[in-house]
Order: structure tokens, then C-alpha cells, then sequence
């Protein structure tokens, strides 16, 4: 038997306890996500508890209806738009990507739509509160030109769909109303 050097048998060593502890930290990890005891309490899930509240959203169904309501509201006037359907926290639902629409049409589409939920009101509007408080435009995710409509229930916000890629806002915002008017079909 070949006789190591120090350095060799060191580094042997260190390999060695190197591994046996990953060994020992990924055995720890595996029993740490191990999942904890259900709580002993539960809340009675009804509207009559104080501490909840009940919320409306859209599906994903009727996302899908009212984007492409908007898309085919485009299309018949020749326009290539993106069309996104946000739920009431702004989170998107679906974004559709219509033939043809430019490359920023998509994000645009997103952030009206976002800044329409937001304020529960058409971006057009919106955008003209822009002279008396021009640091909105300044709050991250939003988009002040027209082409945002929301979705309401009761006159309160329960989605935003956005509109971008027409040459003006006001046919972006033309043809999010069209997929705002789908959904009471």
C-alpha cells in the first residue's frame, strides 16, 4: 500500500466529513418539510364571522369570453391588439396576443388593465388626473393612457381588461368595453 501525503490525507478528510454532513443537512431538510400538525382551532368559514369577507372574481372562463370579445371587436375594424384580463388584486388572469400586434401591445395591454382595477375606473378617465397629480404615473405596474376598462359587480372592481397595439387609446378603450359588455351577455 502506497503511503499518502499529509496534504492528501487532509484532503481526503475534509472530502469525506464534507460529505457525510451534506448527507446529515439534506436528511435534516427532508424532515424539516415535513408538514406541521393541523392548528387545533378552526374558523367558521361563513359570512357571518366578522373576520372574513366574502369576495367576488371572475373565472377563467369568462375571462376567456370577455378577451376575446375584445380581440374580435379589434379585428373587425382591422386592428392588431393585445387584449389581458386582470382579477380584482391585479394579478392577470390571461393575456391574449392578437395576430400581428406589436411588442409592446402586450405589457401595455397588462398595465391598463391593472390601473383600471386599480381605481375602479376607465383609464381615459384616469388619465386625466394626471394635470392634478402627475406622481401617479410614478406607481409601479400602472399605465395612464386610455384602453383600460374594469369589470364591475354591484359598482365595485372585480377586474380589469386592458387593451393596447390600436393607433389610438380611444380604440384600445373601445374595444375593452366590448369584452366589459361581453360579460353581461
Amino acid at each position: 500500500m502506497k503511503k499518502m501525503s499529509l496534504r492528501t490525507r487532509v484532503l481526503t478528510g475534509a472530502v469525506a466529513a464534507g460529505a457525510l454532513g451534506a448527507g446529515t443537512f439534506g436528511a435534516m431538510s427532508a424532515n424539516a418539510s415535513t408538514p406541521a400538525a393541523a392548528p387545533a382551532t378552526t374558523v367558521k368559514a361563513d359570512t357571518a364571522n366578522r373576520n372574513l369577507q366574502q369576495s367576488t372574481h371572475l373565472t377563467v372562463d369568462a375571462a376567456s369570453k370577455a378577451a376575446q370579445a375584445a380581440l374580435d371587436a379589434a379585428e373587425k375594424e382591422n386592428q392588431r391588439v393585445a387584449v389581458s384580463v386582470v382579477d380584482r388584486n391585479g394579478n392577470t388572469i390571461l393575456t391574449l396576443r392578437g395576430d400581428g400586434s406589436g411588442p409592446q401591445a402586450y405589457e401595455s395591454a397588462e398595465k391598463k388593465a391593472y390601473t383600471a382595477v386599480s381605481w375602479n375606473a376607465p383609464t381615459s378617465e384616469l388619465a386625466g388626473r394626471l394635470a392634478q397629480a402627475p406622481n401617479l404615473k410614478d406607481i409601479p405596474g400602472t399605465l395612464f393612457l386610455a384602453g383600460g376598462a374594469p369589470v364591475q359587480v354591484k359598482g365595485a372592481p372585480v377586474a380589469g381588461i386592458g387593451v393596447a397595439g390600436a393607433p389610438s387609446g380611444d380604440l384600445d378603450e373601445k374595444f375593452a368595453r366590448a369584452g366589459v359588455a361581453a360579460l353581461a351577455k
